[in-house]
């Protein structure tokens, strides 16, 4: 795993391999928006993490927000009893590649990397 972005004492963290991906994959979308990390149920451990592009305008005050150089992470405070201390990181492999979590909280995670148990 790269280092994560350095910002101290940030609930959800990203390495610089994530950055670079996540704001190509933004560029992409021809617009500024943000991330939206959470969690909801289902998936092979119990819980599943999701991860997409949101307009900045649907911010609330109930979210946690996370600023990278005016890149904005953001996550329910629901989300974030689950998720605090998460790292993102991104691999660029052929085979298994792409985005994975590095998550303090799971007990438990299933072989696709994408759910988990608390």
């Amino acid at each position: 795993m790269t280092e994560a972005t350095q910002a101290p004492q940030r609930g959800i963290q990203m390495t610089d391999t994530a950055m670079k991906q996540v704001l190509a994959l933004r560029e992409q979308q021809g617009r500024d928006l943000c991330l939206r990390v959470g969690v909801r149920q289902g998936g092979c451990s119990g819980m599943s993490y999701t991860m997409d592009f949101e307009d900045l305008d649907k911010i609330t005050e109930h979210d946690e927000v996370y600023d990278y150089k005016g890149f904005k992470v953001v996550c329910d405070r629901k989300s974030m009893l689950y998720l605090y201390g998460l790292v993102l990181d991104y691999n660029t492999a052929l085979i298994g590649g792409g985005f994975t979590f590095t998550n303090p909280n799971a007990t438990q995670t299933c072989g696709c990397g994408s759910s988990f148990s608390a």
